[in-house]
């Protein structure tokens, strides 16, 4: 393999798989750090990009980066509904969603981005107070997701770490290969 072979990222994981046995779950300052950042980072991430460059996907076949706003504000508000579930009841099984489904809808393709961003921006803030509030033994509390099975809340925060560097890569790998 050459080296700019082996240096090439894969624009389906630009920083790499979330691997829940190889996550980091027990460093809880720096993965509610990570949620901290996300609202900052994202808008970095889309700064004076035009409408024409927020409906390029960032990859072939994948969302653009309008539907990839709007996608992490829906998943981090149902991450955050989840994380409350657990703190307040015993294990509750949790409804997921067709996340591919809730991009097709009308407006993740059409809304104007600065929607999801000042959805992100409450979410995040409301996020990180809560997490910061946590003792010990809740990080422990968890859900049971009827497709992954149990996840405590330090393995769902170590995820949803992952997620906000993840989907900020889509865009500033995007923006590499673009030159924008």
């Amino acid at each position: 393999m050459s080296t700019a072979a082996a240096t090439e990222i894969d624009p389906r994981y630009p920083v790499g798989r979330f691997r829940r046995a190889e996550a980091n779950i027990t460093d809880h300052p720096a993965n509610i750090a990570a949620l901290a950042a996300l609202p900052e980072n994202l808008r970095a991430a889309i700064d004076r990009l035009s409408d024409a460059q927020l409906n390029t996907p960032y990859r072939d076949g994948g969302w653009t980066v309008r539907q990839l706003v709007h996608h992490i504000a829906d998943s981090h508000m149902n991450a955050y509904v989840r994380m409350r579930l657990a703190l307040t009841e015993d294990w509750p099984t949790i409804v997921p969603y067709d996340e591919g489904l809730w991009a097709q809808l009308p407006d993740a393709h059409t809304a104007p981005i600065d929607l999801s961003l000042r959805l992100i921006d409450g979410l995040h803030a409301r996020w990180v107070l809560l997490l910061s509030s946590l003792a010990g033994d809740q990080w422990q509390r968890g859900y049971v997701h009827p497709e992954n099975g149990r996840q405590t809340l330090a393995e769902a925060v170590a995820l949803y770490a992952w997620h906000c560097r993840h989907h900020t890569a889509h865009i500033t790998e995007l923006r590499k290969r673009m030159g924008w």
